[in-house]
């Protein structure tokens, strides 16, 4: 149906509400059909109709359509719009998030996101509780991610800083998974070289890339006159973690996309497999030299980042000895992201890490200090559980990277790291210990302890209080702790001769 008119177009989503009430009853239950049968005769009003126009036409395709890839790419589309205003993606939470103020609202957003094959949930948020957001969570998000991702709003191109909305940055990482990579029709071509098609799948979108394995590396490559189609296949191609642009060849009116041995080992560990399966096939036919493809093996076998995304770190020793963490590049976006992504893991900067921003065409860096290598360590064994995720993820790739650099350099970041992991919380309460003190032996049992910041004289103190029973008899404890030298926090309490029990 064609509309000629704003107004036009919110009359026919009346005409047709039944659909859109049965199509989310029918997801949703039947205790949201009184409040969106209600909502019908509200849809005159522009405030509400603006709220509720594209989800309700998103129910009526899938109703009508059903669910295909042409389908999918609206839907993507429409939802990059809610999710690219107030919404918001969260890979260490794993979850893409709609906000909407009305019950109503979030109740048609679910129901499409359901119609698409999304779960997702209406959740109460805010201190009053009234607001309303629409949560997909799991594989729901992880899906949600790639849809936004590939069929929304255009990529900002620019070297190897190819993505820099943070949220969409967001979605390729939660979104990377639940691709379908493989490799057929391994063949001879009429220039001697050897080619095969790579096929990158997922939600919808589909593309065969040609593979050559030319004398001295591996290349991929796609080209159309169609650039909103290259434009997809970079963003599969940046989903399965290779970073690629979209370029015009020349005055042609083609456009296209290559890769090439060194990016594609950057890729995801699926893609990298999918490429040494095919290079290995190739050798058994005799159509690659054996030696030559051994060096195509290693790198894709290795791997030069890892696949969950994170930036090109140097890790080496400096000339004393010390470890250097270190991340360079002349864009600020690139800074700014990898600055909130280790703010995200729980570090914290001129802590555990420092900044210098690029000015004058010259680089800038991010630098992981040593004790912020030995933060994020603990972090991946004694944080809250998105952190333990972040921050093992971290520090594997920088003990990977330390490795490549040599085994001295692998040695020292491991030493860090297993001294990060060494420091440990306890907790007081609970704890019960026979201790001998003068050749009597007494035993304690802590019944509460907490840590407290104490202000003295414009002074910081950090106190232990302890209650615990020695003996039979309960009192409590204080340890209080201060810097009095420079490097070394003291910690000391005090003893009484009259104490319970006496000295």
């Amino acid at each position: 149906m064609r509309v000629k008119s704003w107004d036009s177009l919110k009359q026919w989503v009346a005409d047709h509400w039944g659909i859109v009430v049965d199509a989310a009853v029918r997801r949703l239950g039947e205790e949201v059909r009184s409040e969106l049968e209600a909502l019908r005769d509200m849809l005159n009003d522009d405030k509400v109709a603006r709220k509720v126009v594209a989800s309700a036409l998103l129910l009526i395709q899938a109703e009508r359509l059903g669910v295909n890839e042409t389908a999918l790419r609206y839907f993507g589309a429409v939802a990059s719009g809610a999710i690219g205003g107030d919404g918001y993606v969260s890979a260490a939470m794993g979850e893409v998030v709609l906000t909407s103020g009305k019950r109503t609202v979030a109740q048609l957003w679910a129901a499409a996101l359901v119609a698409h094959g999304i779960k997702a949930e209406v959740r109460k948020t805010g201190s009053d509780g009234n607001a309303l957001n629409v949560v997909a969570s799991g594989g729901g998000a992880a899906r949600l991610a790639r849809l936004y991702f590939l069929y929304g709003a255009p990529l900002l191109e620019g070297g190897d800083n190819m993505v820099k909305n943070h949220k969409l940055t967001e979605a390729v990482e939660l979104g990377a998974g639940g691709l379908d990579i493989r490799w057929e029709g391994l063949r001879r071509t009429d220039k001697g070289l050897v080619a095969a098609d790579l096929i990158i799948s997922g939600d919808g979108a589909a593309v065969n890339y040609n593979v050559y394995l030319s004398k001295n590396t591996i290349e991929l490559k796609f080209q159309s006159k169609d650039r909103g189609r290259v434009e997809l296949v970079a963003r599969l191609l940046r989903l399965a973690g290779v970073r690629a642009e979209v370029k015009k060849e020349g005055g042609r009116g083609r456009w296209y996309v290559e890769v090439a041995t060194d990016m594609l080992a950057a890729g995801r560990v699926e893609l990298r497999k999918a490429l040494a399966e095919l290079v290995r096939e190739a050798v058994a036919r005799g159509w690659v030299d054996a030696d030559k493809a051994e060096g195509w093996l290693e790198k894709l076998e290795r791997g030069r980042v890892l696949e969950e995304g994170w930036p090109m770190y140097l890790v080496r020793l400096s000339g004393g000895g010390a470890l250097e963490v270190r991340f360079g590049s002349t864009d600020p976006n690139s800074i700014e992201r990898e600055t909130q992504r280790l703010r995200g893991l729980g570090l914290k900067e001129g802590v555990h890490f420092t900044v210098k921003k690029p000015e004058g065409g010259k680089a800038g860096h991010v630098y992981i200090l040593k004790e912020g290598l030995k933060r994020a360590a603990w972090l991946s064994v004694y944080g809250s559980e998105d952190q333990r995720k972040l921050a093992a993820k971290f520090v594997e790739y920088i003990l990977q990277r330390a490795k490549e650099a040599g085994d001295d350099v692998g040695e020292k970041a491991k030493e860090i790291v297993e001294e990060g992991k060494e420091r440990c919380s306890q907790t007081l309460k609970g704890l019960e210990k026979e201790v001998e003190v003068d050749g009597k032996k007494y035993v304690v049992k802590v019944r509460d302890g907490e840590a407290v910041e104490e202000d003295r004289d414009g002074r910081k103190l950090l106190r232990i209080k302890i209650t615990a029973e020695v003996d039979g008899v309960t009192r409590e404890y204080k340890i209080t702790y201060g810097r009095h030298r420079i490097d070394a926090a003291e910690g000391f309490a005090f003893a009484s001769d009259n104490a319970p029990g006496g000295r």
